[in-house]
């Protein structure tokens, strides 16, 4: 038996919480994932916004597709399903959180952490993630525990105003979004615009190498060549000088300016937008504009941030601008890396022999 992360949003977690609990879904994307599953492996079920554990589902049936609602909703994007058995599942207050004093100190990926660190996210980025056995063990006896013997973990301000969101009901569907609050601006060392600026670049090079190891074509914008080459130093580095695209000049002078471009033939395969700002912005809004103007267009997005931005990107994805493009909600076509995973991406042997559905394991959704 082995034991993955099945990640739930607050809303998620209502809505199964709601339903006969039968059936555990995710979106296309996970499918290559999913088939590594078997019937006995457990589901180790997470709460983000909370960042709590909070149930164990045990595989019966599956992966299969189907795309008839679960939660009766429309336009269900959890298509990937697994038929399952609840041993585990625990109402919102008595969900244990990872900063719990015992939880922390026993898993594998935080013990060794401060309880303010966030380097421990990565572990808890994507649904269908293997844990180790032993974290896996550990986690289904502290759940296990909690229903014989329950602590209550009040859901205080803090977590109310972190599971904050809101619905938009239009004609076709409902909707939703975030609506972020205003933060003051970080005041910036002197220098740091010139260590931004390197290491964006350093990530382009290191996303431009990936995508090459694997055997793709690399574009990089006209204005971020020569430095992306003097970072990336492989004898073997080429970027394309010209798009093989049949777009009109609006579509292709939007899409020549995003930071990476892997492509396959004559085809997109994956675009990336490094940001590095405090804003998390501008690449989101290139990424919106794209597919504004290309709603058919059918490519893999990432808004690639360090980190301590994560919940930047998330926010900024759900606002409503993006939320209610004609094509769909931008967070389902845009998932989130993380600097310290693409640099594990990097680190995996045998890039070239690997299919660039990798990242899918190391990429993030908004929920």
């Amino acid at each position: 038996m082995s034991y993955y992360i099945d990640l739930f949003s607050p809303e998620t977690y209502q809505a199964f919480s709601n339903s006969d609990r039968s059936t555990s879904g995710f979106r296309s994307r996970h499918e290559s994932l999913a088939k590594r599953i078997v019937p006995g492996d457990t589901l180790v079920c997470y709460i983000t916004k909370l960042s709590r554990w909070v149930g164990l589902l045990t595989v019966d049936q599956g992966p299969y597709k189907d795309g008839s609602p679960i939660f009766v909703t429309e336009n269900d994007p959890f298509i990937v399903r697994f038929k399952v058995t609840p041993t585990a599942w625990l109402d919102l207050d008595k969900a244990i959180p990872i900063h719990d004093e015992e939880m922390w100190n026993g898993l594998s990926f935080t013990r060794e952490l401060q309880l303010n660190s966030i380097a421990w996210t990565g572990k808890v980025r994507g649904s269908l993630v293997r844990l180790d056995d032993q974290d896996g063990e550990f986690i289904a006896h502290i759940v296990n525990r909690q229903l014989s013997a329950p602590k209550i973990y009040p859901i205080d301000e803090h977590d109310r105003k972190r599971m904050a969101i809101h619905t938009i009901v239009r004609s076709d569907k409902v909707v939703s979004v975030s609506v972020p609050e205003d933060t003051a601006p970080v005041e910036e060392p002197e220098s740091a615009p010139d260590l931004v600026e390197r290491e964006s670049i350093r990530v382009q090079s290191l996303i431009a190498h990936i995508g090459h190891q694997m055997g793709m074509s690399i574009w990089i914008p006209r204005s971020d060549r020569e430095r992306v080459l003097r970072e990336w130093k492989d004898p073997d580095a080429h970027i394309i000088d010209r798009l093989p695209l049949n777009y009109d000049d609006t579509t292709l002078r939007t899409i020549e300016q995003i930071d990476v471009l892997w492509l396959r033939k004559r085809s997109i395969v994956r675009a990336f937008e490094v940001e590095h700002t405090t804003s998390i912005y501008s690449g989101i809004l290139r990424m919106a504009d794209l597919l504004a103007l290309q709603p058919n267009m059918d490519i893999n997005l990432h808004i690639v941030a360090p980190i301590a931005k994560r919940e930047k990107v998330f926010q900024e994805i759900m606002r409503p601008v993006f939320t209610l493009l004609d094509r769909g909600p931008l967070s389902e076509s845009c998932t989130y890396l993380s600097y310290d995973a693409l640099r594990e991406v990097g680190q995996l042997k045998h890039l070239g022999l690997l299919s660039d559905k990798v990242l899918d394991e190391y990429s993030e959704e908004a929920e």
